[in-house]
């Protein structure tokens, strides 16, 4: 699989995650958003950018109720909740919001 951007090809694995970290970019998030039927918002885009800060923190893209957990901790309990989160994200707040925001698939996740 891979997807293609101004000219680019920007190789995923058969899931659709991205296999170089390095080619992300929020025009990239867009196209791999639209092609998981989600329309990006601002609140959506706090959840990606959120992700990717606690990926280059600890290197490690977070499974669900950890993200839950962390969410939480930083932005408060009217976020940091499987309502709010899979609201967001339907197929699932972490890997779905892994996979726009160019993280690998979150251990612990099937």
């Amino acid at each position: 699989m891979a997807y293609e951007l101004d000219g680019a090809t920007i190789e995923a694995d058969e899931e659709g995650y991205i296999t170089d970290l390095g080619a992300w970019t929020p025009e990239l998030a867009g196209l791999i958003a639209k092609d998981e039927n989600i329309e990006m918002d601002d609140e959506r885009w706090e959840v990606v950018n959120f992700l990717r800060d606690y990926y280059e923190e600890y290197q490690i893209a977070p499974a669900v109720r950890v993200l839950i957990k962390a969410v939480k901790k930083s932005m408060g309990k009217e976020k940091g909740n499987n309502k709010y989160l899979y609201t967001l994200f339907p197929y699932g707040p972490a890997k779905q919001a892994c996979k726009i925001a160019g993280l690998p698939k979150p251990t612990g996740c099937v």
